[in-house]
């Protein structure tokens, strides 16, 4: 009997043995993931505040808000100065700006947009407009006179002036 007694003792003791042995491993990958996942947001750079902002009745704004378009109505054509004879430059313009009401006051105030533009397009150089800088330039010179005319009405500012066709000849 007492044989007994100790053999059903050595059984609990491995039984608690591996019982240990399976809690430790639990624990173990537990903080494994949980490291794993606190890493990849730190390289990701996610940060732990975000959540107290929302807590202090501070409003986030969406990280991403969409793009608006539109296209003016007709293209310019207009001549270009050229010691090489009569050239010509045929733009398609389109507006793009994530406040719709940009676009809404463009529309409004198109003619006198285009005719700044056109009056900006006509004033290029023919060698200029061949290249991929001088196009570059006449697309921050565009945006800048469409800002430029939607400031004067008290209107907000567009993004940025896109040509959808660019054609010199």
């Amino acid at each position: 009997m007492a044989e007994n007694n100790e053999e059903q003792a050595a059984e609990g003791g491995k039984k608690k043995g591996k019982l240990k042995l399976i809690i430790g491993l639990v624990v173990l990958l537990a903080l494994a993931i949980g490291l794993s996942v606190m890493g990849t947001l730190w390289f990701l750079g996610g940060s732990s505040d975000s959540g107290s902002e929302a807590e202090n009745g501070e409003s986030q704004e969406p990280a991403h808000q969409p793009s608006h378009y539109s296209s003016l109505e007709e293209p310019f054509i207009v001549s270009l100065s050229s010691g090489q004879g009569q050239r010509y430059m045929q733009v398609f313009v389109a507006l793009q700006s994530r406040d719709q009401s940009a676009l809404d006051a463009a529309k409004t105030h198109q003619p006198v947009i285009r005719s700044r533009l056109r009056t900006l397009f006509a004033n290029q150089a023919f060698d200029a407009m061949q290249t991929p800088d001088g196009v570059s330039q006449l697309l921050t010179e565009s945006t800048a006179a469409v800002n430029e005319v939607l400031k004067q009405e008290g209107a907000p500012a567009i993004d940025r002036v896109l040509f959808t066709n660019f054609v010199v000849q």
